[in-house]
C-alpha cells in the first residue's frame, strides 16, 4: 500500500478577524474568514478551500477518465458553487454543485457521446475528495455536454 503524505503550516497571529497565512505546497496564501461571515475576508478561507479541492479534483478525475476512454475532448471546463448553511449561528457546508461544459470534437460518434455522459457522473463519485466528504456535503451535476 503506498501513502502520499502532504503537508500544510499556518500562523495566526490574532483573533477570530485576523489574518493569518499558510503554506502547502506550491499554495501560498493569506487566509481570513470571508466577509460573508463577518471576517475581513483577506485571503482565502476554509470554505473556498474545500470548494476548491473539490472542483479540481472533479476536473482532473474526469479529465484522467477521458483521456482513459480515448475520447475526443474538443474543450472542457467547471464552474462550481458551495452553499454554506447558517442556521442558529451553526456554519454548515450543506452543497456542492459542480457545473461541468465539456465538448468532444465534431468526428466524435453517439457512443462516445453516451461513454462522456457516464463518465460525468462516474467522475464526480470516483474522485479521491468527494468520496471523503460522502455523507457530510451533498454534491450535485449540472452538466452542459456537447
Amino acid at each position: 500500500m503506498a501513502e502520499h503524505h502532504f503537508h500544510l503550516k499556518a500562523d495566526w497571529p490574532g483573533g477570530r478577524n485576523s489574518d493569518g497565512y499558510m503554506e502547502a505546497g506550491n499554495l501560498k496564501t493569506k487566509i481570513s474568514i470571508p466577509p460573508e461571515m463577518d471576517g475581513p475576508g483577506v485571503g482565502t478561507n476554509p470554505d473556498e478551500m474545500l470548494l476548491g479541492a473539490a472542483a479540481t479534483c472533479y476536473i482532473i478525475t474526469l479529465a484522467a477518465m477521458i483521456e482513459r476512454a480515448d475520447l475526443p475532448l474538443d474543450e472542457m471546463s467547471l464552474e462550481s458553487e458551495g452553499i454554506i448553511d447558517v442556521t442558529n449561528g451553526v456554519f454548515t457546508y450543506k452543497k456542492i454543485i459542480h457545473r461541468p461544459t465539456v465538448s468532444l470534437k465534431s468526428n466524435a460518434d453517439s457512443n462516445q457521446h453516451e461513454k462522456l455522459k457516464k463518465l460525468v457522473e462516474k467522475a464526480e463519485k470516483s474522485c479521491m475528495i468527494s468520496r471523503a466528504i460522502k455523507g457530510n456535503v451533498e454534491m450535485e451535476l449540472e452538466p452542459a455536454l456537447s
